[in-house]
């Protein structure tokens, strides 16, 4: 049957997750392709390890041959050490088990009553949330970039910026562009980092913040809420609406991307999932209609609201302007 399918599902990813967890894929591109060696390496009970690396293989992540493994072509993909790695995402998956193992009990409360906030999960939590943004945005961001027209703009405002995914996809397809990142003091080396190895360092200027409790950076005309709005309430999105519109020149754009929802809340699908994540993840989180947005836009003194693109992976965007 289709269900009893769908739900043995959990089966197969709390595998893979534990075999993330564990680093066994950085570890046997790395050379240990022994079941004794990573063991005893990792301090591993050596018959429990290899049904992990056993039922691996039964996914196809792992190759087993005379009890040595090695990476298969999809498994290259779960090491750190791949160009192209989605280890970090798979690691944020991960921390979302627990998170979505309350789901009974938030839709009986409400929320989700043993939920952690993001400013409190430990350093490894949030470099893997970081991460995890990179790994799905830096395709996207280019995707997006190369459909925008930016050339009217000078100065961009990437408020929760992460990394810099977006800020660099911007940047490179705009030179003539500069930018600011604003988030977490402890996200700023991070974003640091990524600006270096992508070479435009010189033309970002990184600014330690909260925007829940902290005023926004003065004099960018064009800020950039890239997937923030659906971890906050309509109401707090008012008040980061408002700080925006206090903060961009006269004239200038704000722009969203994360999911639209239509009036039915179950297109595009995956957004109608997410609402699910942000019940569990969040104080009170959501993905939102476009006139949800229009209307919050709005009491936040933004005009001339489009929507300008329409997509399935979070790839919705919205633009609205700051009147002159």
């Amino acid at each position: 049957m289709v269900v009893l399918e769908n739900v043995r599902g959990f089966m197969q990813s709390r595998i893979i997750l534990t075999g993330a967890e564990l680093d066994v894929f950085t570890q046997i591109h790395r050379g240990a392709d022994t079941v004794q060696t990573l063991a005893q390496a990792n301090r591993l009970d050596l018959r429990a390890l290899t049904r992990l690396l056993d039922a691996l293989a039964v996914y196809g992540l792992l190759k087993k041959e005379n009890d040595r493994y090695r990476l298969t072509p999809a498994g290259e993909f779960l090491s750190s050490d791949h160009p192209e790695t989605s280890l970090p995402m798979v690691l944020h998956m991960n921390e979302l088990w627990d998170t979505w193992s309350q789901l009974t009990p938030s839709i009986v409360e409400g929320k989700n009553p043993k939920r952690i906030p993001v400013g409190k999960k430990n350093e490894a939590a949030m470099n893997a949330f970081i991460g995890a943004m990179h790994v799905i945005g830096k395709g996207l961001s280019r995707e997006i970039a190369g459909i925008l027209d930016l050339s009217p703009y000078h100065q961009l405002l990437d408020i929760g910026g992460g990394s810099g995914t977006y800020t660099i996809a911007f940047l490179e397809r705009n030179p003539n562009m500069r930018a600011v990142i604003f988030d977490l003091d402890s996200v700023i080396p991070l974003a640091e980092a990524r600006l270096g190895e992508a070479g435009i360092k010189e033309r970002v200027e990184l600014v330690s913040g909260d925007f829940y409790r902290d005023e926004l950076p003065q004099g960018c005309d064009l800020a950039l809420l890239s997937a923030i709005i659906h971890q906050n309430s309509p109401g707090q999105n008012v008040a980061l609406y408002r700080k925006i519109h206090n903060a961009l020149l006269p004239g200038g754009t704000i722009m969203i991307r994360d999911h639209i929802m239509d009036e039915s809340r179950t297109q595009p699908p995956a957004g109608a999932i997410f609402a699910i994540n942000m019940l569990v993840a969040t104080e009170g989180g959501d993905t939102y209609t476009f006139r949800e947005v229009k209307e919050s836009l709005e009491q936040s003194g933004f005009e001339n609201i489009r929507q300008i693109r329409h997509g399935e992976k979070m790839d919705c965007i919205v633009t609205a302007r700051k009147p002159v």
